[in-house]
């Protein structure tokens, strides 16, 4: 079986640690006649913290280990000394992570958005009284304490909307990995039939000034994403958090294909998914310009749109660096955003 290398929702069980028990001890030391109470205070439970990573970009890992615990307060010592507190478990997550609880239309807790951002999703328990805080003129051998609170437990489920500044729409076996792999670092799987990519993949656009920018290619969309058609409804989250959307069309008209409806029709699901990205700046890019018949597509489409895409052939490389450089202007500042939907 194929292994899974991308996992953006996972249920997981989280528990906090315990507080540890007050101590119940006395003083029998040379010298010391009266003796008296001397059980420390327990240590508090270690409580469970989501931390945001900027080197984490899938929740693969805590699929594989749904269960994360803290460490537990230890119980108070003689001489008034106090449990060893209980560690935090600190669980990293991927940027743009959304916290529930219980299950997927459960409440939000809290999102993490920003590397570095912590989110404590169960407290620790408290740490109990020892018997020295019993003490009285009237009670002065208390054999009472006080133990531990319990750390929080909670099943949360936790969903991932990746944090791109660009996101790659467009029809199966448009090139959007193609255009990808000629603009970033990523490799993803290309080949010459639908639905090569099965996952949002991630790849970092680098500038000559050394700004650097996240390209997230969405897969599978077709028409009727938004009802669950398909693999692009399970990833249309991932649409949301991006800044941009750059539609790749196979102007070509590959496998009978009209490009002029392709972007209507991904216009429109993304409108029926959510009404916000119809207010997403973007930009057309029109691929596979060396097919037959994509010069005649292309004046097509700026008739009937008013829009102007960016020609390529994104396999030879060929209008790549015209789209990196416009990209560059949109996302720093350098030039205003185009028009919206």
């Amino acid at each position: 079986m194929k292994p899974i290398l991308f996992r953006d929702q996972v249920k997981l069980y989280v528990n906090a640690g315990d507080g540890g028990d007050g101590g119940a001890y006395f003083r029998r030391e040379k010298f010391v006649p009266y003796g008296g109470p001397s059980g420390g205070d327990g240590g508090h439970g270690g409580s469970v913290i989501f931390r945001g990573d900027v080197q984490t970009d899938s929740l693969l890992d805590l699929y594989d280990q749904p269960h994360q615990r803290a460490e537990h307060g230890e119980k108070g010592g003689t001489n008034q000394c106090h449990g060893k507190r209980g560690a935090d478990l600190i669980v990293k997550v991927p940027r743009g992570t959304v916290v529930r609880l219980d299950h997927k239309e459960g409440p939000v807790i809290g999102e993490i958005l920003a590397d570095g951002e912590e989110l404590t999703v169960a407290k620790g328990g408290k740490g109990g009284l020892g018997n020295v805080h019993f003490k009285t003129s009237s009670h002065q051998a208390p054999r009472e304490f006080t133990p531990g609170t319990e750390g929080e437990k909670k099943v949360l489920w936790l969903e991932l909307k990746l944090i791109a500044d660009v996101g790659l729409v467009g029809y199966p076996n448009a090139g959007k990995s193609t255009l990808l792999s000629q603009l970033t670092q990523a490799h993803p799987k290309i080949a010459a039939y639908p639905f090569t990519t099965c996952n949002p993949m991630i790849g970092t656009l680098e500038f000559s000034d050394f700004r650097k920018a996240r390209m997230a290619d969405i897969p599978g969309l077709i028409e009727g994403a938004h009802e669950g058609i398909g693999l692009g409804h399970e990833f249309l989250r991932h649409i949301e958090r991006t800044r941009l959307l750059l539609f790749v069309l196979d102007m070509a008209g590959t496998d009978g294909r009209d490009p002029l409806e392709d972007f209507e029709s991904l216009r429109d699901e993304l409108r029926l998914y959510n009404p916000e990205l119809a207010k997403r700046p973007f930009l057309v890019v029109a691929n596979k310009m060396d097919g037959p018949g994509a010069e005649t597509s292309l004046a097509a489409f700026r008739e009937a749109t008013g829009l102007d895409p960016f020609p390529m052939i994104a396999e030879l490389g060929e209008g790549v660096e015209r789209v990196k450089n416009t990209l560059h202007g949109i996302l720093f500042g350098a030039e205003p955003p185009p028009e919206l939907f």
